[in-house]
């Protein structure tokens, strides 16, 4: 599935020589890596700038300027030999965009005379300088190699430097404020300026008269025969459809007029207390269906919640989704359907619940319904327009961007699966699996007041989740993980 609301990557290669080591170790070892990713991914990935940099500054400025009118908008800096350690930076920092470095390895044994390059020293020299003026680069785990481990490198980068891409350019709209009650949800949005995102705050009565504007428009009944489509046997509320219909116009719209300078947009999105009675139905099917079109829509003015959301949504370019970390899995329903044919403790066991805004594509099954728990003090035909069913199985990573009620920038990643297991509930939801869920919950979750959403890629993207919110700048001791049993966290009881 290919979005219009995420980054197209193109990442320009820039070799790099040291005067004192022949410059065709560079050159050749350049035009093998263009040759290896090629032979294996889309040519139109990356750009070979021709101009090989030999501690040159001038020439430092000459690739800048090609990769530039090229259309880069992210960068290789390849080391084919030791590399000049201050063009290498300096082209690094003057380049607007995700970075990354690389160094090449020695082709054989029999060329270690002519044929050393010492890339491998020369990438020291490279990371201490881009400290020194402070830098941020991507550099992987395994950073120097031949042409085809580092082809491997760069294909890895791309969804990285889509995300970083995304962030630079992205606006988050709002509807709030959040609903009374829920501070969870709440936290500053200083960390949104330090990561290069905008946001636009709206008054729910904006949203209410945009919505009333939009009465009779002429597209209603376009966008009503897509989602009769898209329900089939799942239509129980047809009656709710073109209200639904006006909401989703109401929204598209308002994203083109208000995005601004501003290429991408996400939007955190209010659905009650107030919500059902003034418009007539909840959002959640709306929310679902602009998710799947790359436009991730988070619950309850959900501001990191919609932030994180888009990130997964750069990284795997399919659709996500905002879950609750809910409830907990009950123990005959363990016994009966997981002990013994899943390697899953109960510990690790939990239900991932919203009232019904994941993309009806990542749903097993699936039915218009109305929202149990507001129906429980509201007429149900205002509760009407959730999404619901049983989440299809599969592999999904559980993470979240958060800054914390001081202003500081957190995350977690934990990678895991839905089992095949029926739920038995309401709502979107479905029984997730991730190791050592438990510990997770009370030293990562629970001990650092994160909250109760988190957002969900549907398969297994922590490495690459993990390298964006490290070069967004997520502290070390604030970017958390599900650790296995061998590995305690800080604040647990060694003796427990």
């Amino acid at each position: 599935m290919k979005f219009q609301n995420i980054p197209k990557v193109k990442l320009g290669i820039v070799a790099v020589s040291r005067d004192c080591f022949p410059e065709s170790l560079s050159v050749d070892r350049r035009k093998a890596l263009v040759a290896a990713y090629t032979a294996k991914y889309d040519a139109e990935d990356i750009y070979e700038c021709p101009i090989c940099i030999v501690e040159s500054e001038i020439q430092m400025v000459e690739a800048l300027e090609d990769i530039k009118k090229a259309g880069c908008n992210a960068l290789c800096v390849y080391l084919g030999n030791f590399g000049p350690e201050i063009s290498e930076t300096l082209l690094a920092k003057y380049f607007d965009g995700p970075k990354m470095f690389l160094a090449a390895a020695e082709e054989t044994q029999d060329s270690l005379l002519d044929g050393r390059g010492d890339a491998y020293c020369g990438l020291l020299n490279a990371s201490y300088n881009l400290k020194l003026r402070n830098i941020k680069a991507y550099i992987p785990e395994n950073p120097v190699g031949d042409a085809e481990d580092l082809a491997e490198e760069i294909h890895t980068f791309l969804p990285i430097a889509r995300a970083v891409i995304g962030l630079s350019d992205l606006k988050i709209i709002s509807f709030g404020p959040r609903p009374q009650n829920f501070l969870a949800c709440n936290a500053p949005i200083k960390q949104l300026y330090n990561i290069d995102v905008e946001i636009e705050e709206n008054s729910e009565l904006d949203l209410f008269e945009a919505f009333n504007k939009h009465e009779g428009d002429a597209r209603i009944p376009e966008v009503v025969a897509d989602m009769e489509k898209e329900l089939g046997a799942g239509n129980k509320k047809p009656e709710i459809l073109s209200k639904l219909a006006q909401y989703e116009l109401t929204l598209l719209d308002w994203v083109e007029e208000h995005r601004g300078y501003r290429k991408y947009v996400t939007i955190a999105g209010k659905c009650w207390p107030a919500f059902q009675t003034q418009f007539g139905f909840v959002p959640c099917y709306v929310n679902s269906r602009l998710a799947g079109r790359g436009i991730p829509v988070s619950c309850e003015v959900d501001i990191y919640g919609a932030l994180s959301e888009f990130v997964g949504t750069c990284v795997s370019e399919d659709a996500v989704t905002l879950l609750d970390i809910n409830n907990s899995v009950p123990k005959d329903m363990y016994k009966e359907s997981i002990e013994g044919k899943f390697d899953y403790k109960h510990s690790d066991t939990f239900m991932g619940f919203h009232c019904g805004n994941t993309c009806s594509s990542k749903m097993a099954s699936c039915e218009m319904k109305y929202q149990k728990i507001m129906a429980r003090s509201l007429p149900i035909e205002v509760t009407n327009g959730t999404l619901e069913g049983d989440i299809a199985p599969g592999e999904i990573t559980f993470y979240r961007l958060q800054s914390t009620s001081d202003g500081k920038l957190r995350a977690y990643v934990a990678e895991g699966e839905i089992l095949p297991v029926a739920t038995r509930s309401f709502g979107g939801i479905a029984v997730f699996a991730i190791p050592e869920m438990g510990r997770f919950y009370r030293h990562v979750l629970v001990q650092k007041n994160y909250p109760h959403h988190g957002a969900v890629a549907f398969g297994h993207f922590g490495k690459l989740l993990y390298e964006v919110f490290k070069y967004i700048g997520v502290p070390f001791k604030d970017l958390n993980y599900n650790q296995p049993a061998s590995l305690p966290y800080p604040s647990e009881n060694p003796f427990a």
